[in-house]
Order: structure tokens, then C-alpha cells, then sequence
């Protein structure tokens, strides 16, 4: 077990008014779409533990990392101030009820949704009308531009998601993520006017093209895309068109029942896969990620993305401290995903948001006891693991990368306009 460092005192969190739940309609609007292929994990799925956009997305930032509010600490350095935000939250909840409006709106008339599905453990699924599918990510924390998000909760339950903030939007609590998954409508219809309307295929100076990074707040491939098909008919429409560039992240096998699209895509555009394996220890993987599936599944998604030629790196994120940051474990799982072809590394320190700690925290003192001092001290003031620590881990992937050489996300190649497509090589090598 690697060192965890101190660095703050631990003040008492801010308590949270809870959120209002949608109530569902029984109306259906469109039906389910056949299956086209069967999920390997499916028998595996484990029980989900814990109590039972406006019309036009959004552009508060809801499928991108939120903006933190920023202070300045007695340093005079900007720090995330989460006392304010609390206090911010809780005032604006704790008078009386308002009406609904814009996403939460919408949400509390969105009809349920068909799904063939017996489990007494799977979630309600609902139809979300939006006009929107092209969301503009403001955050300067990541480098792409745009967002698609085929659904809004995740079933894969991960304990430490930063995107159950996005549900409060809906004036819901963090817990309903994984319980209460929405399927957005008309997306195929949608991705063509917004490429048509807002993309721009030579942007800024050096003529390259906006990114759009395919699920940031959701993962594309969780269960419901098995029947709702919402993942495929984006990537459907984006095969129309050329001279894109594209990232996908997931942490499921399932994309593999989409080479043929992704070939597609590839041949006319620029594409990545980014694929998550937090772990390659199985039943920490279960603990930390209920319902996604295996890492050796994944680590298999890699080797046959790679031998379709698809472009694929491994991410190893988020890094939690004390748990998955052990001596050999961030070295094994790089190693592993070199053996079946990824092309890159990447690993970043657990990212906490208030919203998000108010489901780890209590996970935590479960299942890992000894370590909820640590964490209360680093993030309930700021969402980020301090900086020595962070430093000590970016240092750490970079001897990784050089001892197996593998490199860093192509975020360079990004930047450069797109040319002639190269045609796509079936080997490992490259």
C-alpha cells in the first residue's frame, strides 16, 4: 500500500436539502430497437446497492467536468471554495417548493420507456425530449470541444462518478445516476442538424477540426444500449461525414459490436477509443464499479479494437489514493494493456465534487475505514488530491510510459487539420 498524505484539516461537510424525484408517465413514444448483439456481461450484473435540458441542452456545462468554484486561499493561490457552493445549493433549496422548470422539467413528465429486462435490480428507464445532441463543453480542464452524451444516469454505478451532479440538474439526488437512466430521443436526426448548424470542420488558426468526445457524464455503452441503440445512431450519423475528429470513452466490451460504424468513422474522420481499467483485480473492479464489466473484458475490447484498426489507449482513471495506487498496480494494468495492443496511457488522481462525496464518502467508510480521515481531509474543501500528491503520481505514469513505450493521448495530432486517411491496418503494430 503506497503512502496517502495529509494536507488539510477536516471541517464538518455541508449538508445537502434533499432533491425532488421525477414522477414518470406511462406513455411511450417510440419503440425499443432490436438487439444486435448479446452482452457478455449481462449474467454478471451485480444488485445496485443504496436506497431505492430544458428543452435546448443546457449550456451550464452538465456533460463536461463542471466548473469549481474558485477562492483564494491564505496563500493568495486560487483554491475550489466548497463551503460557498454548499451554501449557494442549500439556499436556493431550502425555501419553498418552486416549480419545475427547463431539464428538471422535463424530466418529471418524461414517459417511461419499454425495456425487455425482468430484473427486480434494473433500473427505470425514461424517454428524454431534447433539442439538442452537439452539447459545447466550456471547461478548460479537457481538450475537446463538443460532448455527446447518448443517455443521462449510468448504470455501471461507479462509486466515485463525478457526473451524478447532473441528475441534482433534474432536482434529484446523486443516488437516482445509476436508478433513473434517460434515453434522449431523435438522436440521429438531432447529430445532423447540430454538425450541420454548429460544427465547425476547420476551426481557429491551424484549420484543425473541433473535437467531440462521445460520453463525458455517461458512459455510451452502459446496458441501455443494448435496447435503446441511442450510441450506435450517433456514430451512424457521424460515419456520414468526413473530416472529423472524434473520441469515444468507455469502459465496455460492448463497443466491439461496433466496428463495422467505427471502421466507417476511422476511414473518413479522425477517431480515438479511450478505454477505462481502473483495476485489473476483479472484485475491487465489482466494489468500485457495481455493474461495468470486467476488466479482462476490456482489456479484450482493446486487442479487438486494435486489430480493426482502430485507434485505442487505456486509462487508468481515476487513480484513488490508497486503494488503486498501491506499488506494481498502476504498472500492471499499463503493461496489460500494452500486451493486447493499446497505443496509450493515461491515469489521473480522483476528482471529488460535492454531489459525488455525498455517495463515496459513505461507501468508503464501509469498505475502506481506515482511509476516510485521509479523504475527508483532501476532498471536502477541493475536489482535487493535493498537489504533491498529484505530481508524485503524473511522475509516476511518465516512467510508466517510457519503460513500455507507450505515449500520451494524441491530443497533439487534434490540433493538426485532418488529411488523406491512411487505410486502416488490421495488425497490432502502429
Amino acid at each position: 500500500m503506497s503512502p496517502v498524505f495529509r494536507s488539510f484539516p477536516s471541517p464538518t461537510p455541508t449538508s445537502f436539502a434533499a432533491r425532488r424525484r421525477a414522477r414518470p408517465s406511462s406513455a411511450l413514444l417510440f419503440p425499443v430497437s432490436p438487439e444486435r448483439s448479446p452482452n457478455q456481461r449481462a449474467e454478471e450484473l451485480a444488485p445496485l446497492s443504496g436506497p431505492g435540458s430544458s428543452a435546448l441542452e443546457t449550456k451550464d456545462g452538465a456533460d463536461c467536468p463542471p466548473p469549481v468554484p474558485v477562492g483564494r486561499d491564505e496563500t493568495g493561490r486560487d483554491t475550489p471554495d466548497f463551503q460557498k457552493a454548499a451554501v449557494a445549493l442549500t439556499d436556493a433549496v431550502e425555501g419553498a417548493p418552486a416549480p419545475l422548470v427547463g431539464i428538471a422539467r422535463l424530466a418529471s413528465i418524461s414517459p417511461m420507456a419499454p425495456t425487455r429486462r425482468k430484473s427486480d435490480e434494473r433500473p427505470e428507464y425514461f424517454f428524454l425530449p431534447v433539442k439538442s445532441l452537439l452539447n459545447r463543453c466550456e471547461s478548460n480542464r479537457v481538450p475537446f470541444d463538443w460532448t455527446i452524451n447518448p443517455y443521462r444516469g449510468c448504470e455501471f454505478a461507479c462509486k466515485y462518478c463525478y457526473a451524478r451532479y447532473t441528475h441534482e440538474f433534474m432536482e434529484m439526488d446523486g443516488t437516482a445516476f445509476e436508478k433513473k437512466i434517460y434515453v434522449k430521443k431523435d438522436a440521429a436526426v438531432l447529430l445532423a442538424r447540430d454538425i450541420a448548424t454548429k460544427y465547425k470542420f476547420a476551426a481557429g488558426q491551424n484549420g484543425a477540426p473541433e473535437h467531440i468526445c462521445l460520453g463525458t457524464a455517461t458512459d455510451p455503452y452502459q446496458p441501455a444500449e443494448r435496447e435503446y441503440g441511442v450510441t450506435r445512431a450517433c456514430l451512424e450519423e457521424l460515419a456520414r461525414h468526413e473530416g472529423l475528429s472524434v473520441s469515444i470513452t468507455t469502459k465496455s466490451n460492448l463497443i466491439t459490436r461496433d466496428i463495422d460504424v467505427l471502421r466507417q468513422i476511422a476511414g473518413r474522420s479522425r477517431l480515438w477509443v479511450d478505454m477505462t481499467v481502473t483495476t485489473l483485480r476483479p472484485r475491487l473492479a465489482r466494489l468500485l464499479e457495481p455493474r461495468a464489466p470486467r476488466p479482462d473484458l476490456r482489456l479484450a475490447a482493446i486487442q479487438k479494437l486494435r486489430e480493426a484498426g482502430i485507434q485505442v489507449g487505456a486509462m487508468a482513471s481515476p487513480l484513488l489514493p490508497g486503494i488503486t495506487d498501491r506499488d506494481g498496480e498502476l504498472e500492471a494494468v499499463a503493461a496489460a494493456a500494452k500486451d493486447v495492443g493499446a497505443q496509450w496511457f493515461v491515469s489521473g488522481v480522483l476528482f471529488l465534487m460535492p454531489s459525488s462525496a455525498k455517495q463515496f464518502l459513505p461507501f468508503l467508510r464501509e469498505k475502506f475505514p481506515r482511509l476516510v480521515r485521509q479523504y475527508q481531509d483532501w476532498y471536502v474543501r477541493n475536489a482535487y488530491a493535493p498537489e504533491h500528491y498529484r505530481q508524485k503520481i503524473a511522475e509516476r505514469v511518465g516512467r510508466i510510459k517510457n519503460h513500455l513505450g507507450l505515449t500520451a493521448r494524441p491530443w497533439q495530432e487534434m490540433q493538426q487539420p485532418v488529411g488523406p486517411r491512411a487505410q486502416l491496418s488490421l495488425s497490432l503494430a502502429g
